[in-house]
């Protein structure tokens, strides 16, 4: 979910970078946007770069953060409007089609992207794979509430349409995110235990 533009020269600059950021990473990739571009969006001076992020590494960690931020925020919600811990489990699937239809252009996932496109030990390819093992782990506390067999192989096979629904939604492939929810009841369903 993109985040408000605001951008105006009222705005404070750390934002109107933050936007710019946001902006042309998820659209141009982070190897294919050069700092000149982001200042340029934001209308913000070089010194204010370095001054809030430390530069383009700094940045780029301050982006995805702001969007893992944002997605917290989504499936938080969805989350929280379930009392049964099945439904919470399916959650994360309503979260990715609200999130989905608030993102007209969808380009995959931002850390997908970053881990894609970053060296090994970049920073923020480091914090993009934590982020994604964080969905993970956030998938099996969920699944731990439920009376299921195998949980931890629940857990990744939920993992597994999550990261799907986002490769289908950038591919444009119609309502991934109904189709995975749907995918993932049957696979609750089959992991209950037996009598």
């Amino acid at each position: 979910m993109p985040p408000p533009t605001t951008r105006s020269p009222r705005t404070p600059v750390r934002t109107r970078l933050l936007e710019a950021a946001d902006e042309l990473f998820y659209a141009e990739g982070i190897a294919g946007t050069g700092v000149d571009a982001v200042l340029s969006r934001s209308g913000a001076a070089i010194g204010s770069l370095y001054s809030h992020f430390g530069g383009k590494d700094g940045l780029v960690l301050a982006y995805l953060q702001a969007r893992e931020d944002r997605w917290r925020e989504v499936w938080d919600a969805e989350v929280a409007r379930h009392d049964r811990s099945r439904e919470q489990v399916l959650a994360i699937f309503d979260a990715q089609e609200r999130w989905s239809a608030a993102t007209p252009s969808h380009h995959g996932c931002a850390h997908a992207a970053a881990v894609a496109q970053l060296p090994a030990g970049h920073p923020a390819r480091t914090a993009a794979l934590g982020y994604k093992q964080g969905v993970r782990a956030r998938l099996a506390d969920l699944v731990a509430g439920l009376d299921v067999t195998e949980p931890g192989d629940l857990a990744d096979e939920l993992t597994l349409l999550y990261e799907g629904v986002l490769v289908a939604a950038s591919l444009g492939l119609p309502d991934p995110a109904r189709r995975a929810r749907n995918a993932a009841s049957r696979l609750l369903e089959a992991a209950a235990p037996r009598s």
